[in-house]
């Protein structure tokens, strides 16, 4: 079970966007990397590709993430909190925080 998942919201703890407040697009687990939104933006170059109709110029996109610079957002506590993963009596995984015991996801 991941610990973050497509649309957590998290805050950004090292790099550029450092205190950045953002929701996960995608979780790309081989490189164990996330895509926050309107978080690490670059500008790509692009070709043009008449082929496809697609223009060319300047693109802004979201680049990946390692996910040891991020921490999910406890919205109780107001904070960045750490994860943890504990069975519940019926025998279901579920995602909990660390600093107050409350369950993540249910």
């Amino acid at each position: 079970m991941r610990k973050l998942r497509k649309g957590d919201e998290i805050v950004v703890l090292a790099g550029k966007d450092k205190g950045k407040r953002g929701v996960v697009l995608k979780v790309l687990q081989d490189l164990e990397k996330i895509i926050v939104e309107n978080i690490n933006m670059v500008k790509r170059h692009t070709k043009g590709n008449p082929a496809q109709g697609t223009p060319g110029g300047i693109v802004e996109k979201e680049m990946p993430l390692s996910i040891s610079n991020v921490a999910i957002w406890n919205p109780v506590s107001n904070q960045a909190d750490r994860v943890g993963i504990k069975m519940l009596e019926d025998g279901q995984k579920v995602r909990f925080f660390k600093s107050n015991d409350e369950v993540v996801d249910v």
